[in-house]
């Protein structure tokens, strides 16, 4: 079979057909799927996202942003959970695409969530420590070399997570439940204190005049169009396409779905409600940061905290803190998780070195792919400006919610027969939708992004001939059944 046309059949693909060397063992259940979308998709972002896009893009109308955002994601997570009903395996969209559409294209999926899952956490180490440093210098004390003690903190935080990934995957859910009902505690306060200074005139109607920018971003929908605007319904939109980064991160807990007990019913519902009630949290504290502040007089830097100290309550600073090290905390973790599973599929199907998909003996876990995850990550965070990069971990991720949705068109006409836990309601309508809203999401990121993530793949490529199509097991002759008495056969 040619490395171009040979896919992996779905039966392969959910089997434990490579030993107990290789297979992991069941432990979430839906409330812990929950929890996994949870502790990825609301992080610090959430106390600041809202007010930047409403201070420079959409004004008030930055709630419908977050509406419209929640339904372009609620797409693609329903793509994703009919596939992770039909294939609960660990490789989410690598191991859809292995199955559908070839092993050439698995890898490329395969290669651009490792740039995703592998970059994402290193942004979010360098940004836990930013953020770690400054909720320190609100209690008042004076650090004499904040980047030194950034350094620090990076290697702190990213040690410890890993740490706690590859020692066990129970004891990674236990702190995963324990700081996202943290966070969860600290938001309620946020929206529960910051009502209480709402003023409805601050809404508006919804709807700022469109202005023009001089010297617009050079985004791939600049290209086109000519010009870029702000506010009115062009910024309304624009700021959806940012917003709907803030929900990214639901499709890691497909890669759990080999951990999952009953995965094909478990996991499209931890995806769907974990999404959901996320995007429900960040619309409630997207209403009350604009009804706090006008939006022409938000501070972008930080617009809840200066929001809270404008209105007297200087106390709600430290509680927003407190929130946002916790969210980045359990984004970093459930990162590294995801990453480690999707590399573990990868190894055990011969496409990178197959020791990276052994599970440890003592802890249950792959423990030797999580170390290595966990020092190629401090080594990003401290030798690369990743901060400049996140536009990457975007268009990763975007370009897996292609194949995810393409594939469940494909899917259906080419194999009819599989059972599925979940399926897409109105298909392929809804598919279509979901390949639509995510071509916007990925023509509103810059030219420069595409030239690198173009960049990325075909070093991709490369790394894929000289070894993976090699060392596939699907490249491997298969055993012969040998003949023996009675006429009976066995492998």
């Amino acid at each position: 079979m040619s490395t171009i046309t040979r896919r992996l059949p779905p039966g392969e693909a959910t089997g434990l057909r490579t030993g107990a060397r290789h297979s992991l063992a069941e432990l979430y259940r839906p409330a812990d799927l929950v929890v996994l979308g949870l502790g990825v998709m609301i992080g610090a972002g959430i106390f600041s996202i809202a007010g930047d896009q409403a201070a420079n893009t959409a004004g008030p109308g930055v709630i419908l942003s977050f509406m419209i955002a929640g339904i372009a994601c609620l797409l693609a997570c329903l793509c994703y959970a009919e596939l992770s009903s039909t294939m609960p395996t660990s490789g989410s969209a690598y191991t859809f695409t292995y199955v559908i559409f070839g092993e050439v294209w698995a890898w490329i999926i395969g290669w651009a969530l490792i740039l995703e899952l592998q970059l994402a956490a290193a942004v979010v180490a360098r940004a836990w420590a930013g953020i770690t440093v400054g909720a320190i210098k609100n209690f008042g004390v004076t650090l004499s070399d904040q980047e030194l003690i950034g350094d620090i903190l990076v290697v702190v935080i990213l040690v410890a997570i890993t740490g706690v990934v590859a020692a066990g995957a129970r004891i990674g859910l236990r702190a995963l439940w324990i700081m996202v009902t943290a966070k969860l505690v600290a938001i309620g306060a946020v929206i529960v204190v910051g009502v209480q200074h709402v003023d409805v005139a601050n809404f508006g109607d919804f709807f700022v005049a469109p202005e023009t920018l001089a010297t617009p971003p050079a985004t791939v929908l600049d290209v086109f169009v000519g010009q870029s605007q702000v506010f009115g319904w062009f910024g309304i939109f624009a700021a959806a396409s940012a917003i709907a980064f803030a929900y990214i991160g639901f499709d890691i807990v497909a890669t759990s779905a080999e951990e999952t007990v009953n995965a094909p019913k478990a996991v499209p519902k931890g995806m769907i409600r974990s999404l959901v009630i996320a995007t429900v949290i960040y619309i409630a504290v997207a209403l009350v940061m604009v009804g706090m502040v006008p939006y022409n007089k938000i501070e972008s830097r930080a617009p809840l905290s200066s929001a809270f100290r404008l209105a007297g309550v200087d106390w709600m600073v430290h509680v927003i803190d407190f929130g946002a090290v916790l969210g980045l905390t359990t984004v970093i973790l459930v990162l590294i998780v995801g990453q480690t599973r999707v590399l573990f599929s990868m190894a055990r199907d011969g496409l990178i070195p197959r020791a990276l998909a052994t599970v440890s003996r003592r802890y249950h876990t792959p423990s030797l792919v999580t170390l290595v995850i966990g020092g190629t990550t401090i080594l990003l965070a401290e030798f690369v400006n990743v901060l400049t990069m996140q536009e990457l971990v975007v268009i990763g991720t975007l370009f897996a919610f292609l194949f995810v949705a393409a594939g469940v068109i494909v899917m259906r006409r080419r194999m009819p027969h599989l059972e599925r836990g979940f399926r897409v309601p109105l298909s392929p309508l809804l598919p279509a939708l979901s390949l639509v809203a995510t071509l916007w999401l990925m023509v509103n990121l810059r030219v420069l992004t595409w030239a690198w993530f173009a960049l990325w793949m075909a070093f991709g490529l490369l790394v894929y001939l000289l070894y993976g199509h090699r060392n596939s097991l699907l490249a491997k002759p298969r055993p012969q059944a040998e003949p023996v008495r009675g006429g009976r056969h066995r492998r």
